[in-house]
């Protein structure tokens, strides 16, 4: 069952614009340090890091928006961070007052799962978040006669 739904399109202009006049206390401010080192990986090209932090931006502003809260009552810009799956999918990792939320709106016995698309076409970055939740997978359970 869907629980939230957010998304946030941002001009990476305004981002790149932000990052020249705060530098680190914006960065600090606003992202994880995995966020922070995954920006640092692809500091091939300036547009290209300022694109990833854009990215990362717009997608706590919709995991924000999916939590039914925005950047208030307790869920702040460093209780969402961007992670990626081993597979490279991309998802949402909540903590603080974002995990607090998340909890809250979970039914009891099922999982919360969230489910993240971000991407980005200069000027503008975008990302949709989907938080869902569902019964908790328990493992196949079979067994092999002789």
């Amino acid at each position: 069952m869907i629980i939230g739904i957010g998304s946030d399109l941002i001009d990476i202009t305004r981002v790149a614009k932000v990052i020249q006049r705060h530098g680190d206390l914006f960065l600090d401010r606003i992202f994880t340090d995995v966020e922070r080192a995954r920006a640092a990986r692809r500091a091939k090209s300036e547009r290209i890091v300022v694109a990833t932090y854009a990215k990362r931006f717009a997608a706590k502003e919709a995991c924000s928006k999916a939590l039914g809260t925005g950047i208030l009552h307790g869920v702040w810009w460093r209780d969402m961070g961007v992670v990626n799956m081993p597979g490279g999918r991309p998802t949402m990792k909540l903590t603080g007052g974002a995990l607090a939320r998340l909890e809250k709106l979970t039914p009891p016995g099922f999982e919360a799962r969230i489910d993240l698309s971000i991407t980005d076409d200069w000027p503008l970055a975008q990302a949709f978040v989907v938080i869902s939740a569902g019964r908790p997978q328990r493992p196949c359970e079979y067994s092999i006669s002789p």
